[in-house]
């Protein structure tokens, strides 16, 4: 029987503020966000929160929850807590994304360390999207995708400003992967992804999208831009 491998849950929420959250009393609206805080704040002890705010960056969100824990429990009781404050009501979760870290099968060999935790770096900026392959990938040669994946690897050495962090998704939500880069200029990101587009690898690319560009804030000035 195969073992379980290890890995942390990852869950990136995003989140959008209803036309009714800007009509609130100002006094309403400190109250609300107060809670809300305090409610994340009771969990840091339980799993790593980090905050990104994504106000005026997409048309349906406004900001995002990126929680990362051992097992599903204690995302599922923060969600619990904060579909239970009085902010719950004036906020969206446009969007999901749900993975698990594991060992990568491709990077054995290269100068990378293996890793299954992921641990967010300091950069500024985000950029989070779900990523699907095609089954034709799946089918191909290990020898054959290893190939693939060293220009792919190759490509990504050339821009050392970049930190990806990628979790898998099978079974778990809609996507293959979730992948999610930090870096502090989104040009470098934005050179990055269209050299990856140039490689044979992509040509397996499904499905790639929504893209969110997230830049990192705390969570009391994330909920106080929101008017």
């Amino acid at each position: 029987m195969e073992q379980t491998p290890p890995g942390r849950f990852l869950l990136y929420a995003v989140f959008r503020a209803t036309p009714a959250w800007y009509g609130l009393p100002k006094d309403d609206r400190t109250r609300a966000i107060a809670e809300y805080l305090a409610r994340v704040d009771d969990f840091r002890q339980r799993l790593t929160i980090r905050t990104y705010s994504t106000l005026g960056l997409k048309r349906d969100a406004d900001f995002l929850l990126w929680l990362i824990a051992p097992t599903l429990d204690p995302i599922q009781s923060l969600t619990e807590g904060l579909r239970k404050t009085p902010m719950a009501p004036y906020l969206e979760n446009t969007a999901s994304f749900l993975a698990v870290t594991r060992e990568s099968l491709y990077l054995k060999g290269h100068t990378e360390e293996v890793k299954v935790e992921v641990e967010p770096g300091q950069g500024k900026y985000l950029f989070v999207y779900p990523f699907v392959k095609s089954r034709e990938w799946y089918l191909l040669p290990i020898e054959t995708r290893q190939r693939l994946m060293n220009e792919h690897i190759r490509v990504g050495h050339q821009f050392p400003g970049i930190r990806i962090n990628t979790s898998y998704s099978f079974g778990l939500d809609d996507q293959d992967f979730v992948v999610a880069f930090e870096g502090d200029e989104p040009r470098d990101f934005v050179t990055l992804v269209m050299r990856l587009r140039e490689t044979e690898g992509s040509t397996y690319t499904v499905r790639d999208t929504p893209i969110f560009t997230c830049v990192r804030k705390p969570l009391e000035d994330i909920l106080w831009s929101l008017g």
